[in-house]
């Protein structure tokens, strides 16, 4: 086992020691990654080996070319992602993370440089994915409005379709019609007399 003492830098610039014991069977963090990286804030990311007994992590956070360090941990977790907040922009920052079991820590990652941008290139990217979800939006709703129009005139071809079918049908059935009305007035008969005569009404 080995300690080493780390002087770090908490977020209100107060001054504090650390005493790290090492455990010779904890691996240090692997596929340590910076994501999400803002003006002022980032997220560092990490997995951890199959098998080690996590509880926790340490992060040291230091700007490049200075010597103070600010220094994050937990214990009782299994998280494998941490906020950095209140990052200047425009800065390098230098990032080592290390687990923290029962039996102590872990040796330190390799170490992750990144550099934080200009406040306004973030508000930039920021306002250019609210256009684009605003675009998709409004595309959307034009195609969700085109769809509505063509159903409807779909079923406006069909009711007039429908009419003009069962117009024809009518159409074709009054000659049959008029027909029928002939040869019935041809078949009918004036009533005769029993006796011969035609009726014919007393005055």
């Amino acid at each position: 086992l080995a300690g080493c003492n780390l002087r770090f830098t908490p977020a209100r610039e107060q001054n504090a020691f650390c005493f790290c014991v090492f455990a010779d069977s904890l691996s240090p963090p692997v596929n340590v990654t910076i994501k999400e990286v803002k003006a002022n804030f980032a997220v560092v990311s990490w997995d951890i080996p199959e098998g080690d007994p996590v509880i926790g992590f340490a992060i040291t956070q230091q700007k490049k070319d200075v010597h103070m360090l600010r220094f994050i941990q937990e214990v009782n977790t299994t998280t494998r992602c941490c906020a950095l907040w209140d990052l200047e922009e425009e800065t390098d920052y230098i990032v080592h993370v290390q687990f923290i079991s029962m039996s102590g820590t872990s040796p330190l990652s390799e170490p992750i440089l990144f550099r934080t941008p200009k406040e306004a290139e973030t508000e930039k990217q920021t306002h250019k994915y609210e256009v684009t979800i605003e675009e998709v939006g409004q595309s959307s709703q034009l195609r969700a409005g085109e769809l509505i129009i063509i159903v409807v005139l779909i079923m406006w071809a069909g009711v007039i379709a429908l009419f003009c079918r069962q117009y024809d049908i009518i159409k074709d059935n009054e000659p049959n019609n008029n027909k029928d009305k002939a040869k019935n007035s041809s078949e009918c008969s004036t009533p005769e007399h029993p006796t011969g005569g035609l009726l014919r009404s007393k005055v």
